[in-house]
């Protein structure tokens, strides 16, 4: 079997992929995030998906790579890591009542074998009416300022949703493993 490298630094992202069982090493991509004018959010999260995974398998050329990104936004808003309380409030409230669409990108590449897949699941997220304590209770928990729209999904942040709407729940937390367990076995992966 080929090496498997999920080109990474997450560890939600790589607590998913653990659950494939499969040997793997996580190495984070050097490159920027940053957005182009007049890309659409599924377009940038593909696109980020894709150069991640590339700029792996340059130094790990006979590696299988994984290489995922996700896109969040509510109406216009692009919605980031907050990176702290203050914007964290600020998404949280903004998302009271709303919806929110994540745009999930992945794709396994592999330089030497030819392999190129790619794939974007979308996932929208309806948030119920949510007060100012309980966005202030929420925050003071579970602190999620490193999470696209201020929540985890996987952890107390399923509290402030009134649902969810996804062909792939993992999706969510950062990697779609319905479409990536396909795309490995394709690769030449053994999963059951």
């Amino acid at each position: 079997m080929p090496e498997l490298i999920l080109a990474s630094g997450s560890p939600y992202r790589r607590e998913l992929l653990a659950r494939f069982g499969l040997a793997f090493e996580a190495l984070a991509p050097q490159l920027s995030e940053a957005h182009l004018p007049q890309e659409s959010p599924a377009d940038r999260a593909l696109r980020l998906a894709v150069e991640k995974a590339r700029s792996v398998v340059r130094r790990k050329p006979r590696a299988v790579v994984i290489g995922s990104d996700q896109v969040a936004t509510a109406g216009e808003q692009l919605l980031d890591k907050p990176g702290e309380l203050a914007v964290a409030r600020a998404q949280l409230a903004s998302l009271s009542g709303r919806s929110a669409r994540f745009y999930t990108a992945c794709a396994v590449l592999a330089g030497e074998a030819g392999v190129h897949l790619a794939h974007v699941d979308t996932t929208t997220v309806v948030f119920r009416h949510l007060t100012t304590e309980e966005i202030e209770r929420y925050l003071s928990r579970e602190q999620p300022y490193d999470c696209a729209g201020s929540f985890k999904v996987e952890a107390l942040g399923i509290s402030l949703i009134e649902r969810i709407e996804s062909q792939d729940p993992t999706a969510l937390i950062g990697l779609p493993l319905i479409w990536l367990a396909g795309a490995l076995r394709e690769a030449g992966f053994r999963l059951p």
